[in-house]
């Protein structure tokens, strides 16, 4: 991935983060006999569906807004305006918030115990390795207008 100068610096598309160590957290499912979660397969499928949704509804709210508002989407480009509408009134991060819930939607919806005791890790490297990148670039290149923002909206909810 082409990392732009005027960029947070991150080196790595986000989304293979989640997706990665969803894989991983699945594929280990076959060879570690552990307890599934032990809950009925239609209350794991339709739990694990609403929350599939509420993050793919959250992702694409904020995506949308950030194409309409013509800055880029991924952190490797440079951002061109600080979006304080739609989801971002109450998350600063709902794109990763957004796939956090698909994520914990999809281990939960395949019964995947080990998959969804590694969703902890993962939202620990997007915090170090993408949120602080990119928490950092904003504040230099918006400085008080996105140190007010900070303060007034949370990081995840």
């Amino acid at each position: 991935m082409a990392v732009e100068p005027d960029s947070a610096d991150v080196r790595f598309p986000p989304p293979f983060v989640y997706v990665g160590a969803l894989l991983l957290g699945l594929a280990a499912e076959r060879f570690v006999t552990l307890p599934s979660f032990g809950i009925d397969r239609r209350l794991l499928v339709a739990t694990g569906a609403l929350l599939f949704v509420a993050g793919a509804a959250m992702m694409l709210a904020a995506a949308g807004l950030f194409r309409r508002m013509g800055t880029n989407v991924p952190p490797s480009q440079p951002t061109t305006l600080i979006a304080t509408t739609g989801p971002y009134r109450w998350t600063r991060n709902p794109m990763y918030l957004g796939m956090a819930l698909i994520y914990a939607g999809l281990a939960i919806g395949f019964d995947g115990p080990i998959a969804f005791a590694l969703l902890p890790l993962v939202l620990i490297a997007i915090q170090t390795q993408v949120i602080a990148r990119e928490e950092r670039y904003l504040e230099a290149k918006f400085g008080e207008d996105y140190r007010r923002y900070k303060a007034e909206v949370r990081r995840w909810l």
